[in-house]
């Protein structure tokens, strides 16, 4: 606890504070990050043996929840403990990983794991910034072989001023949520939405927080200065038997090298492949003509296996070769090319509405199902607490790309992608008011090759379309990509696929409407991207963007007037907020009634006193209608109503007049003339006509039926004979008592 360090710089008038040395000592690289009140611990950990046999870089990045550090407890009955992560700690989680994994060496076998929590939450700072930071400063400062540092970074426009890591309070304001990671100059992850924010304003804050990173990198670099640890050498050889086999390998890879990049150029450009399997078929090839070629030199099959394991990333070198030299795709598409578009609606009966939409060989099918309000998500996370009406769900099964794999839920990438979607579309759907329904859309992708995620964003438009969701307008999504060398090459292409997606690559998804942008997500297989890159993107991206907005509107040019047959209907009233308890009723029995009554499917009241109706039968929908709106509605003086009489008293009737609402008609108001007794005119159960005289300070409402039209009385009685009526006493004389 002696060598606990404290670093701290003032940032975007926040003090931005890191300590290490406190906590989690065993770990390779550990540390806190505070900005505001919202602290988070990360930690970085290698294995000391690399896992034999891998082909992949084995990186885990997580990012944990902490309820406790909002000061909450979970909302659920029987489980307090915190389960299987939100879909929001998912995402956090993803937007760390893309931002890490680029700047390691993807040779790596040794596994590596960085976690990140959070452990104070403010409500106004985000963990995800200050998650980028403290995952990047427990790497720099570990002894894990790592090319960082990098840093995280938030901009906001609010009236058209830039606005750095900008409150989720500021951030309802404003056009736009941009976050990226990167260093130097350089951008490694976006994920950003926006409220078709133009591609300038996209690009002014980009630039922005370029300038902003500064601080927290000299921080992190500070911390490595002090604190930081030599970096292992994984790849140097632990014994002689590893150094002649590296050795042996070099050789074998450098003898192969030109061999692939030969076939490659014939089988891959002698004639375009314009399906996967083509190129799939013409990549086994490459791989089959390789292992005849090391035999024909004598090399042993245990050593065949270094020249096969280069074949893929000779093949995508030299796709990216053939893109930045001759701008040839292996395709045959140009550039700036899309392939093929298809867009169809209304495809299966009874759904509420339904879409297909097809961009070469990616095929999503999306379908939008209406629900009450009462149907909406409850959010219970460290973030998010209270509900949304609108989500997107996206589904990727393994047949979509020709494989067989175990069908376990949504995976971490089905979670991002269904994500990105759901804000692209966020900014264009109706408000409460105007559209009361919750509205969930699900995209099967049925087909992938390139972009599904965008494709499910197109496809999700139509099916809203389809529906009847009054959408402000369509969006439609695209990905760009890059080819890139070590000499500084490069070139931006349009619609990326498959073989496409390689080393010096990245995948830059931007979806919005005619107006704008409204997300982007970006990840990449560099060490990061210049603004120069970032501009040539976002401006060549929206030639595309139109391109498929016209295949869109093409097929459904808006929203259909009417929703489908099998939709419920909902109709709205606002009621005074003070009334919502004639409606609930103790214990909810009044409401009950009126839906067991009526056979309506929900009543779903605000706290504002919106009050929305949920059925699909048109006729109960409209009592249940009534029924509220007189059960809320104020009574004014001057007004007629049709009522039944509940109760007799000496001096008048009680008349319920609306539900759960009497009043009194006094004797002297039952009948045009004198009533000697109020059972002479009415009796309990009775319907009459009554007129609302006044309503008293109290609230108590006075009625006359003798002022209102349409009573009907029993005959009016005879004056009784002079003889038979009582002498009135004699009047005393003046000064007579």
């Amino acid at each position: 606890m002696s060598d606990i360090k404290r670093f701290e710089t003032e940032w975007g008038g926040k003090q931005l504070i890191i300590e290490t040395g406190r906590f989690a000592e065993q770990a390779n690289g550990a540390c806190t990050v505070q900005y505001g009140d919202t602290v988070v611990i990360a930690t970085a950990t290698m294995s000391e043996t690399l896992r034999e046999g891998l082909d992949f870089f084995p990186l885990q990045v997580e990012f944990e929840e902490k309820l406790y550090a909002a000061g909450r407890i979970k909302g659920s009955r029987f489980i307090k403990k915190e389960g299987r992560p939100t879909d929001e700690a998912v995402l956090v989680g993803r937007s760390i990983d893309r931002g890490l994994r680029p700047l390691f060496d993807d040779r790596m076998r040794n596994d590596i794991q960085v976690i990140v929590s959070c452990l104070a939450f403010d409500g106004e700072n985000d963990p995800d910034i200050t998650g980028i930071i403290a995952a990047s400063c427990a790497l720099h400062m570990s002894d894990i072989p790592w090319n960082g540092p990098i840093a995280g970074v938030r901009v906001g426009e609010i009236n058209g001023e830039k606005v750095l890591n900008p409150s989720y309070e500021a951030r309802t304001k404003s056009i736009l949520d941009l976050a990226f990671a990167g260093s130097n100059g350089k951008i490694v992850m976006v994920e950003a939405g926006a409220n078709e924010a133009s591609e300038e304003t996209c690009l002014e804050g980009f630039e922005f927080g370029l300038k902003h990173l500064r601080k927290p990198l000299e921080l992190i670099e500070q911390v490595r200065k002090e604190v930081g640890k030599p970096k292992k050498d994984v790849f140097a050889p632990k014994n002689e038997e590893e150094k002649t086999k590296n050795e042996r390998r070099e050789v074998i890879e450098n003898l192969v090298h030109p061999f692939i990049t030969e076939k490659t150029r014939e089988l891959f450009f002698g004639e375009p492949k314009a399906s996967k399997v083509e190129r799939r078929l013409a990549k086994n090839k490459v791989k089959e003509l390789t292992a005849d070629f090391l035999t024909s030199q004598e090399i042993s099959k245990d050593d065949q296996k270094y020249g096969l394991a280069i074949v893929g990333d000779v093949i995508e070198e030299e796709i990216s070769r053939a893109i930045i030299e001759d701008g040839k795709r292996v395709d045959g598409r140009a550039i700036n090319e899309i392939r093929f578009l298809l867009g169809e609606v209304a495809i299966f009966p009874r759904v509420h509405g339904s879409a297909h939409f097809k961009r070469g060989e990616t095929q999503v099918i999306s379908i939008t199902t209406l629900g009450a309000p009462g149907d909406e998500q409850t959010l219970d996370g460290m973030e998010l607490v209270g509900t949304k009406r609108f989500f997107h769900h996206y589904n990727f099964p393994p047949f979509s790309v020709g494989e067989c794999k175990p069908m376990r839920g949504p995976s971490r990438r089905d979670i991002g992608h269904g994500a990105l979607a759901e804000k692209a579309l966020v900014p264009m759907m109706p408000d409460k008011e105007t559209f009361p329904y919750t509205i969930r859309v699900v995209s099967e992708v049925l087909g992938s090759n390139g972009s599904s995620s965008m494709a499910s964003t197109c496809g999700a438009t139509l099916a809203l379309m389809d529906a009847g969701v009054p959408i402000k307008a369509p969006v439609a999504g695209i990905a760009m990509g890059l080819a890139s060398d070590k000499k500084g090459n490069w070139k931006v292409f349009t619609d990326l696929q498959d073989l496409e997606d390689g080393v010096g690559g990245m995948d830059f998804k931007i979806a919005g409407s005619r107006e704008g942008i409204t997300a982007i997500q970006m990840d990449t297989k560099t060490d990061g991207l210049s603004f120069e890159i970032i501009k040539t993107t976002i401006t060549q991206s929206r030639e595309a963007r139109m391109q498929i907005l016209d295949v869109i509107i093409g097929t459904l040019p808006t929203h259909r007037p009417d929703l489908s047959p099998y939709a419920p209907r909902i109709i709205t009233l606002r009621i005074n907020p003070e009334t919502i308890g004639n409606v609930i009723g103790p214990g909810g029995k009044m409401i009950n009634e009126i839906i067991a009554t009526t056979g309506v499917q929900a009543i779903d009241i605000e706290d504002d006193g919106l009050v929305c109706i949920t059925s699909t039968n048109a006729e109960g929908a409209q009592k249940a209608f009534e029924w509220i709106k007189n059960l809320t509605r104020e009574v004014v003086a001057g007004e007629t109503f049709k009522g039944k009489v509940t109760r007799l008293m000496d001096f008048g009737a009680f008349v319920e007049i609306l539900p759960k609402q009497e009043g009194l008609v006094h004797i002297s108001k039952l009948a045009p003339w004198r009533v000697e007794k109020v059972s002479d005119i009415v009796k309990p159960g009775d319907e009459v006509f009554v007129k609302v005289s006044e309503i008293d300070d109290m609230g108590r409402i006075n009625l006359s039926m003798k002022d209102a039209v349409g009573n009907v009385y029993p005959e009016k009685p005879a004056a009784p004979p002079a003889s038979s009526r009582p002498m009135s006493p004699p009047r005393p004389m003046n000064g007579q008592k």
